[in-house]
């Protein structure tokens, strides 16, 4: 046995020397080897280990690169101290280097050192594309500096210059609100607001301002359509009480709810003989997961004569002349129908009302008064909708409620579906696109809400359908021209998602926290930008100075589509934490823990003095961080103190949505260049089918 030890130690001696040889041999890896790895590591979702290994290739090569993404990392980890020594080191090594520069600047600013922050962006190149975003930096450190007067100046000429107009005039709008300037506060927190809407910050000074200067009724509206998007905020509920008495008008004439005072005329879409349709069950004014809202009564005028029948035996209950009115009534449990000479029907789970016309190439609709729209948005609310098909009502006895179906052919429910998702301004092929895309939506999810009695419902959980009033002309034509056309994987309709925006690229199902999906994979819109060669730190770059893309199409739609930004005050994010997850003190911290190639943040940290929460998957970081809800999960996000003191946290964002699948803004843009749907449609599907009832299917070109 010992002479066996000793001959395999003797071969690992005489070995030793071939080992050391042989790694000799073997080549170092390269600067660029070493930055990608260090980028694959932070896109596997290990930050920590990118930061390490940038670093380290930092203090071997002086790579710049590798600096600055250092800093990021460093600073996106709540660490901006590192970030500052990070970026000096640099700084030291490149000193006319703007990046760098200004990566310092802003470790700085996250580090609430203002005055360092102040003169590092003092050594900034003069830049007119960049002047904008430098006004707003050089004001945030101004402002901690309680330079009130250089600060104004600065945002004032940041608003001029429009690369953040919303977060410049929000910040010149807190200053006027400091000196009680109210008048001023008002017009400026007003032009933040027009150009971004879903800026509910901004919003809820706008509406405190107005209340300060006596304009209790514009007060009341801003603050309703605050409480549309958040109704649990005690702040905006007691505001809308406060105010409630103090109004000189109507409250519905105020909040503005739309009323239908005759039924428009419409004309059937007869579909070709070789597109095969059918009807689809769509519920109307549901709540923003799609379930039914709680309603009592349903009030419906069809605009011919009709006829009411049970939805289980068909046998005909009433009939009724064209224009009138009648209710559906739940009441006491029971659920019965009242004609206008007020005689009682009563029915126990569903009635159908079914409206014919006599007269060829004109079709028949149904006002239904006081239907929700726009359910959880700012743009919130109550008004009547007018509807092709037939009106099932449906007695819900298990939610005590009655929930209002439309039965309608799916080719006229997509014509409800498309202006109501996307501008009808836009070019026809985007429009085109659209259609395709909303017809194979529709048949991919029908039944996705059957347990409640109908397959689609009316708002963003499934379609926007906004029935007969949001038809256009050239909607219509979009959808006529495109009749039967979908897509398919392997012989089904594909997951035809799509999102108002994407920020410039779109990310994968995958990483937005669904189910992998072959065809939802991450695709560019840029124009002028390599996606192949991204490191972590240009996430800074293309969000803080916006690339030229596709989506940054701006006809008919505002660019804070595109590019946006928030200002989320420490308190109000307490309190949202408090209420839908739970209480861990004052807010520390907002940490990216997963962020995936395309910039959107799948999973975060934030981080309180008495503990944290972490937020998984898109839809719950967008709801979980404002007032509201974030325009997507494509963001950076930095501190803002005020003396020593957590005061704000900043938020830098792309996009509209969850950025999955077909991006509608970079459609538009697409199409204004020039592109068929087809090419638009393979762009952001490749692996899709392009199926046409006219012609065999083939692959999408």
């Amino acid at each position: 046995m010992k002479r066996l030890l000793s001959a395999f130690l003797c071969c690992l001696v005489l070995a030793a020397p071939v080992c050391r040889a042989h790694a000799k041999d073997s080549p170092a890896k390269t600067e660029q080897q070493r930055l990608e790895e260090a980028g694959e590591l932070y896109f596997s979702y290990k930050p920590e280990e990118a930061l390490e290994a940038y670093i380290e290739l930092s203090k071997d090569t002086k790579n710049r690169q590798a600096f600055l993404n250092a800093a990021f990392i460093a600073m996106e980890r709540n660490n901006p101290k590192q970030a500052v020594d990070i970026a000096a080191a640099a700084y030291r090594i490149y000193p006319q280097d703007r990046e760098i520069i200004e990566m310092t600047a802003e470790a700085y600013l996250a580090d609430g050192q203002y005055r360092s922050a102040e003169k590092f962006l003092s050594l900034l190149p003069e830049d007119p594309d960049r002047a904008g975003f430098f006004h707003i930096n050089l004001a945030r450190a101004q402002m901690g500096l309680k330079e009130k007067k250089l600060a104004k100046y600065n945002l004032k000429m940041a608003a001029r210059a429009g690369t953040h107009p919303a977060l410049a005039n929000y910040l010149l709008g807190l200053l006027y609100e400091e000196e009680k300037d109210y008048k001023n506060a008002a017009d400026v927190f007003q032009k933040a607001t027009v150009y971004d809407h879903q800026f509910i910050e901004a919003k809820k000074h706008y509406a405190h301002a107005l209340e300060k200067l006596g304009n209790y009724n514009e007060a009341y509206r801003q603050y309703r359509m605050i409480y549309s998007s958040d109704k649990s905020s005690k702040e905006v509920n007691q505001a809308l009480e406060r105010l409630r008495p103090r109004l000189s008008r109507p409250e519905k004439e105020i909040t503005g709810g739309k009323e239908i005072i005759k039924h428009t005329f419409v004309k059937p879409l007869v579909p070709p003989a070789d597109v095969k349709t059918r009807e689809i069950k769509v519920g109307i004014g549901m709540r923003q997961n799609g379930r039914p809202s709680a309603r009592s009564t349903v009030h419906f005028i069809p605009s011919h004569a009709f006829k009411i029948t049970d939805g289980q035996s068909g046998a005909v209950l009433a009939r009724g002349k064209a224009k009138e009115s009648w209710v559906a009534v739940l009441q006491n449990g029971r659920a019965h129908l009242l004609s206008p000479a007020g005689k009682k029907i009563a029915f126990t789970k569903s009635v159908i009302v079914t409206p014919s016309s006599q007269t060829e190439g004109e079709g028949h609709t149904i006002i239904v008064k006081n239907v929700m729209s726009g359910a959880g948005m700012t743009w919130a609310s109550v008004d009547d909708k007018e509807y092709r098909g037939k009106l099932q009502i449906t007695h819900d006895a298990k939610r005590n409620t009655l929930i209002p179906v439309n039965i309608v052919n799916i080719e006229e429910y997509l014509q409800g579906v498309i202006a109501s998702e996307m501008p009808t301004k836009f070019p026809m092929n985007a429009l085109r696109a659209q259609a395709v895309l909303a017809r194979t939506y529709a048949l991919k999810h029908l039944g996705k809400h059957k347990v409640y009695g109908y397959d689609m419902c009316d708002t963003q959980n499934c379609q926007v359908y906004g029935g007969v009033n949001s038809e256009s002309e050239r909607g219509n034509a979009a959808v006529e021209s495109t009749m039967g056309e979908t897509l398919e994987y392997k012989n089904k309709p594909i997951e035809s998602v799509f999102s108002a925006n994407c920020g410039g690229v779109t990310q994968s199902a995958k990483e937005a926290g669904w189910t992998e999906t072959p065809y939802l994979n991450p695709v560019s819109d840029y124009k002028d930008f390599d996606f192949n060669g991204l490191q972590p730190y240009h996430f800074k770059e293309l969000l803080q100075y916006p690339h030229d893309a596709y989506s940054r199409y701006d006809k008919h739609v505002s660019l804070a589509a595109y590019r946006w930004t928030r200002v989320v005050d420490e308190e109000d994010l307490r309190q949202v934490i408090k209420r839908q997850k739970k209480d861990i003190g004052k807010i520390t911290a907002l940490i990216p823990l997963r962020r995936g190639r395309s910039g959107y943040v799948s999973r975060l940290l934030v981080k309180g003095t008495k503990g944290s929460v972490t937020l998984n998957k898109e839809n719950v970081i967008r709801n979980n961080l404002s007032l509201g809800m974030l325009r997507s999960s494509y963001f950076i996000v930095e501190p803002n103190y005020e003396n020593r003191e957590l005061k704000y946290f900043v938020f830098y964002g792309g996009g509209w949505g969850h950025g999955v699948g077909f991006c509608q803004t970079g459609a538009a843009g697409r199409a204004d260049a020039g592109q068929d749907y087809k090419t638009i449609l393979n762009h952001y599907f490749p692996l899709a089918d392009f199926k046409s009832p006219a012609a065999p299917k083939a692959a999408v070109k």
